[in-house]
């Protein structure tokens, strides 16, 4: 990712609920940059700027950021110009694609000063919308950096949000503007734009207030943009989850990671559906020893995308105490914890291994005590994870971590907590348990829960409390997984349960078994080949132990 994430980490040992602050990686320069000290303000009437603020903008051209900056109401007034220059290019261009847009998603790196210039003079707009993102960004990650001697009166919240009542300036707007040009839209000035706007709005979360040393911030002026930028965010990774594309992942990175920061835009994200995507993003691909070389990974991922979702998906953990609904989101079809279970097993870099360990653990010691959800509902805790995590193999993953070395000590203490609560838990399941959470995860391994003696000691627990077998019709589906392992899992284990429950062939046939394991008979994998053939002859074939001992 072009978007570089910085995060200063706190241990979760010592602060047990806290996200300590990101600091983003300064933004990339724009395609068009060198064009920047070219821009003539007075030919461009359509701006509609004043002499006033055309005199600031030169002077902020001149002058250091931080000089800019030191007096409250030059800043105030120079991040509102700017705010003014994004708004009235978008009216001027009447909301059109521009050169400037198609460029950056042709090129997306700088050009030589002479070809800025030329499409400075093509598509002045384009070019200014570029230049005044940019620079405000470059004022918030001043204010955001708290520098030893800065003053501490400018700050983001004294620049954007107005009067006694602290109301989020008007001029927001435009930033959303850009975001809402949807795939038409300029993609350098839509990364541009919710980073900065997420920033912005941040500051004004009740949970950030000893940041703002204590100045009055309407947290309900922000709440309409933020809900905005977070539904964006979601939508850009609900569109690109079942792309090969990457530009829309990348696109929402860093405001993302932005608004993970605070508790009430972790909640928002997640009532947005925000987990669900993030883990399809985070899913790795199944050739385990190209994604350990970082040749194959998720459907849009690179190596530094992986980190950076995880670290998203992290984040989220530390809300698990506070909503019965985050808890349901991490819980719901075991993804989460087979997502975060594939990274501590085959993840590429270390610092992937370290985040998706830790949140393995939040979820692993998460409480329903605060919030306990609905009456009557299920009750979601660290047990439930620890169950998905047995069943998605966590407990061998943890073995093969503990003889690694590790120069992380947090890694080596997650290791040595995660080994103690798993095995504890472990302990207290029955093997009917363990296989039932293998079986509702589709994550089947090898092992004493796929052996004769096991069919022959639970074959009659398929049939359920309700007698409807719905554990028998999730194992039939798997046979169709795109995991060969466990496809050939899901023969063997069906030709078992032929073999050892009255009537199994029948049932089996009836819940249509036979038709769905035939086809992979012809199967280029010869391991899943000669289980799909086993099945259907224990299906065909009435006694089995007689065919089987000649």
């Amino acid at each position: 990712s072009s978007y570089l994430v910085q995060v200063v980490t706190v241990s979760h040992r010592t602060h047990p609920h806290q996200v300590t602050k990101i600091m983003l990686t300064e933004l990339p320069k724009s395609p068009v940059d060198a064009a920047f000290p070219h821009i003539q303000w007075d030919p461009l009437g359509s701006l509609r700027l004043t002499g006033q603020e055309t005199s600031l903008l030169r002077m902020a051209e001149t002058n250091p950021i931080d000089y800019t900056l030191a007096d409250s109401r030059d800043a105030s007034m120079y991040a509102r110009v700017l705010l003014k220059l994004l708004s009235e290019a978008i009216l001027a261009s009447g909301g059109s694609g521009n050169e400037v847009a198609r460029l950056n998603l042709k090129e997306g790196s700088p050009m030589t000063e002479e070809d800025a210039i030329e499409i400075l003079d093509r598509d002045p707009l384009g070019v200014v919308t570029h230049y005044a993102v940019f620079k405000l960004y470059k004022i918030l990650e001043s204010l955001n950096s708290n520098k030893k001697g800065q003053d501490q009166k400018v700050s983001i919240a004294s620049v954007f949000y107005t009067g006694k009542e602290g109301l989020l300036v008007d001029h927001w707007k435009a930033l959303l503007r850009i975001l809402n040009k949807g795939g038409k839209g300029d993609t350098y000035a839509q990364t541009a734009a919710a980073t900065c706007l997420a920033m912005i709005l941040c500051v004004a979360c009740p949970s950030q207030r000893q940041k703002t040393n204590n100045r009055t911030i309407s947290y309900a002026s922000a709440m309409e943009p933020l809900e905005a930028l977070t539904a964006w965010i979601v939508t850009q990774l609900k569109s690109s989850s079942s792309s090969s594309s990457s530009s829309n992942v990348s696109l929402v990175i860093p405001s993302m990671t932005a608004l993970m920061g605070c508790t009430e835009t972790r909640i928002l994200f997640a009532s947005c559906g925000g987990i669900k995507y993030l883990c399809r993003h985070l899913r790795l691909k199944k050739d385990k020893k190209k994604v350990q070389m970082g040749k194959e990974l998720g459907p849009s991922a690179s190596v530094q995308q992986l980190y950076e979702l995880t670290f998203c998906l992290w984040t989220m953990t530390y809300e698990l105490n506070n909503s019965a609904d985050i808890r349901a989101d991490f819980a719901k079809d075991g993804v989460a914890v087979n997502v975060l279970a594939d990274l501590i097993s085959v993840a590429p870099r270390e610092k992937i291994i370290r985040v998706a360990l830790s949140a393995l653990r939040n979820l692993a010691i998460a409480s329903a005590e605060i919030s306990p959800g609905p009456a009557g509902a299920v009750k979601i805790d660290g047990s439930t994870y620890l169950n998905e995590m047995i069943a998605a193999g966590c407990l061998k993953s943890i073995q093969n971590l503990q003889e690694r070395q590790w120069k992380d000590p947090d890694i080596i203490d997650d290791v040595q907590a995660m080994r103690k609560l798993l095995v504890d838990n472990y302990k207290e399941m029955t093997s009917w348990e363990v296989y039932k959470n293998e079986i509702e995860l589709g994550n089947l391994q090898w092992g004493s829960t796929h052996t004769e003696a096991f069919f022959k000691e639970n074959a009659k627990m398929f049939e359920g409390p309700d007698g409807d077998f719905r554990l028998l019709k999730i194992l039939i589906t798997l046979v169709s997984n795109t995991d060969d392992d466990v496809a050939a899992i899901a023969c063997h284990d069906i030709g078992e349960f032929v073999r050892y429950y009255p009537n199994g062939r029948q049932i089996a046939k009836r819940l249509g078994a036979k038709e769905l394991v035939m086809p992979l008979i012809e199967h280029d994998n010869v391991e899943l080949q000669r289980h799909a053939l086993q099945c259907v002859s224990k299906i065909m074939v009435q006694n089995w132990a007689y065919v089987g001992a000649n």
